[in-house]
């Protein structure tokens, strides 16, 4: 491209610039997203930002390259993307055929990109929307870049967008380096920040502009600042002509969105996005039988008989209350584990098997309650019991039920008016349930097991059925076991890792391919109050796949504090890779433990810190940050470092990654409690591992505390 065409791409972009500053909007159009997973045209990012808690999934190809990406609106401003990449032909040019080492080493070159974008201004009538990026700011550096991009719509169909890039971004036709020279990158194992070169080196400038033919057809066309340099003046991918990009893209609905390109003068490519807002129900609410009503009691006046308090004399009377309760409760999967009363209080202690939201589990046995007491007990006491812990107490007055139950904000109206607080002692003459303990359940469910971002094969995926049984000797008491066993498998016995030992993770390979049927869990587990505030638990045991042993836990948490402080100590051995008892193989046994604060910030944002000692002896901490929200999704990011070496560690330097939680009846719309744990690790290798211990003492107890039931409150009347 010679001087005279970078200047009117210059001029150009001011002119829309001006353009921006001069016209309103009259209406919005949608964002979409590039090839690499951005909010942005075809293959440059723009300054808009997509719907708060949308959580999008992106495919496509251009020429040899692939790239599928998962993109995450953190808030309305901030978004996040990782990304997976693949170049085919990486080899074309190199020299060193057939004996390539290095990232020379496959004949199609794999990449982990994670990006951050954070809209500096929304766009307004005069002013447009202004994003800052970073892109791969953790990684080898390839993909590498950052930008500042700005957005403006005009009228209902035309939007426009210009930016300035550096990095990847900045390698066409740049201006100048107007924040000096760009440092070498340094990959060593590579997942490490590049904050040395961010917004360094040569910066160009990159503009385009989207026509909304109709409410599912858009038109594209964009001047890229990316001259892929090494994809093709180095490694001969393909040959960059244009750095003009051209594209159509169909919406048929809400969650899908299809493009095609002409791009770069030579190759043709496609990109395929699923949209989705994990904030909404997809078939919109929780299908099943509605509750039943409130009993309304008589006033004292009409019927002062029923308002007597000589019941309580009556010898029968718990087992009566008990079993018109239990029978009231029969189908909603809630199991009465005991009642205790007064003339005018009555306290059911629940254990809910079925609801996803706490709230409207006490909502359920708040109504039946009403069904079943007498008239002159006004105050009601219910106390979720998970794990036979007994951690929140929820105090509702009867009154506030009838006179609440069919009015405006009824929810609001009846949280105001009920407390929230420590679960106590049962009330003095409490009967247990003879029927709950001692109680078996089981299950067989679908299981998968997964080996990702390999070089050599980046998808390797298990799937079979996972036989589950659990025996709840008495409260708090728990013996319980799965079995798994993998029906269709691409999982290849190879080791992935082989730098110095021990494998406590990096070794799953031979765990995945060499047990079936394997025995995953087989525990003996305790779990008690201990003081107000305070829970204990010790699990004793095969704790998980490849480690067994005994774990010991205890937590302070009280219900009305967004604080938590948890201490774990743990012993154990490896296990054999065979699926069976043994532990013999590699004879390695190790103490470790971590101290953990937990706090909760409001919003639905969530933090944990862990620090202690890790399986292969490193010492270091663990940061966790997620979002959570009230149907039960979450999705959040990770990030260890020990004092365990970038190069003993091997590639990726630090263990770190993306988690998500998707509730079952998120997508059912049926009542479950259910939830399908997933973990995007860019690399698994064996420093800052952990424990994976089942239902550690946090979650078990924060479902009832004030933060979590407050979410979910609106849900106490249905």
């Amino acid at each position: 491209m010679n001087h005279s065409i970078k200047l009117i791409a210059v001029r150009g972009l001011a002119s829309l610039a001006c353009l921006a500053l001069a016209l309103p909007t009259q209406a919005e159009m949608r964002a979409s997203l590039n090839l690499s997973g951005q909010a942005g045209l075809i293959d440059m990012p723009s300054g808009e930002q997509l719907p708060d808690a949308f959580l999008t999934f992106n495919h496509s190809q251009f020429g040899p390259i692939v790239r599928n990406a998962m993109r995450f609106q953190i808030t309305p401003r901030l978004s996040g993307t990782f990304r997976y990449i693949g170049i085919h032909d990486w080899n074309a040019k190199s020299a060193c055929l057939p004996h390539c080492l290095g990232v020379d080493k496959y004949p199609i070159y794999y990449d982990r990109n994670f990006d951050l974008s954070y809209q500096i201004l929304t766009e307004g009538r005069y002013l447009p929307a202004l994003t800052i990026g970073l892109q791969d700011f953790v990684g080898t550096g390839l993909s590498s870049a950052e930008y500042v991009a700005a957005t403006k719509t005009f009228g209902s169909r035309l939007r426009v967008t210009a930016g300035i890039g550096f990095g990847r971004l900045g390698s066409y036709n740049p201006l100048g380096q107007p924040f000096g020279p760009r440092a070498k990158i340094n990959i060593g194992q590579g997942g490490n920040l590049n904050s040395k070169q961010w917004f360094h080196g040569d910066a160009a400038p990159f503009g385009g502009i989207e026509y909304q033919l109709n409410d599912k057809v858009t038109l594209k066309a964009e001047y890229s600042s990316d001259a892929y340099t090494e994809e093709t003046t180095k490694r001969g991918t393909f040959n960059h002509k244009s750095p003009m990009n051209f594209g159509v893209e169909y919406q048929p609905n809400d969650s899908i969105r299809l493009g095609g390109y002409y791009m770069y003068g030579s190759e043709f490519g496609v990109n395929i996005t699923y949209y989705m807002n994990v904030a909404q129900r997809p078939g919109g609410g929780i299908a099943g039988p509605g509750p039943e009503p409130v009993k309304v009691r008589p006033t004292r006046q009409a019927d002062p008989a029923t308002w007597s308090t000589g019941w309580t004399e009556v010898t029968e009377a718990q087992d009566i209350l008990f079993g018109t309760l239990r029978a009231n409760l029969a189908n909603t999967g809630i199991i009465v584990e005991s009642l205790g009363f007064t003339a005018t209080r009555a306290q059911v202690r629940f254990r809910n098997t079925k609801y996803d939201a706490a709230a409207q589990a006490v909502g359920r046995v708040a109504r039946a309650m009403s069904q079943a007491m007498p008239a002159s007990v006004e105050i009601f006491e219910l106390v979720p019991v998970d794990h036979g812990i007994a951690s929140s107490k929820v105090v509702i007055r009867r009154s506030d039920l009838e006179t609440f139950e069919f009015a405006p904000r009824a929810g609001t109206e009846l949280r105001v008016r009920s407390d929230l607080v420590d679960a106590g002692d049962p009330l003095p003459g409490t009967k247990q349930n003879p029927e709950v303990y001692p109680r078996f359940t089981w299950s067989v469910l679908p299981f998968a097991q997964s080996l990702l971002f390999s070089p050599a094969n980046p998808l390797q995926l298990g799937v079979g059925l996972r036989f589950a049984g659990k025996y709840e000797v008495s409260p708090g008491f728990i013996l319980s076991g799965s079995i798994t066993d993998l029906l269709v498998s691409n999982i290849s016995d190879k080791k992935i890792y082989t730098g110095p030992g021990p494998y406590v993770r990096s070794d799953a390979v031979h765990y995945y391919t060499h047990a079936r049927p394997d025995l995953q869990t087989l525990t003996a587990a305790w779990y008690n109050r201990i003081a107000p505030a305070v829970y204990s638990r010790v699990t004793i045991g095969y704790l998980e796949e490849m480690f067994g042993g005994v774990s010991t836990e205890v937590l302070w948490h009280p219900v009305n504090s967004p604080w938590a402080l948890g201490a774990e100590a743990n012993y154990v051995a490896q296990r054999n890779t065979d699926g069976g008892f043994g532990f013999n193989q590699y004879n390695y046994r190790v103490a470790t433990g971590h101290v953990s604060g937990y706090y909760d910030f409001g919003g639905g944002f969530h933090g944990q810190l862990d620090v202690g000692r890790y399986l292969r002896g490193d010492v270091g901490a663990t940061l966790s940050l997620t979002r959570e929200f009230e149907n039960g999704w979450r999705i959040g990011a990770f990030a260890t470092k020990t004092n365990l070496s970038a190069a003993d560690f091997g590639e990726g330097s630090f263990d770190k990654g993306i988690t998500l939680q998707i509730p079952v009846s998120w997508l059912t719309n049926m009542p479950t409690r259910t939830m399908r744990p997933v973990t995007l690790r860019p690399v698994l290798r064996d420093g800052g591992a952990r424990l994976d211990v089942t239902d550690r003492l946090y979650e078990v107890v924060r479902s009832y505390d004030e933060t979590r039931m407050d979410a979910q409150w609106g849900r106490i009347w249905k």
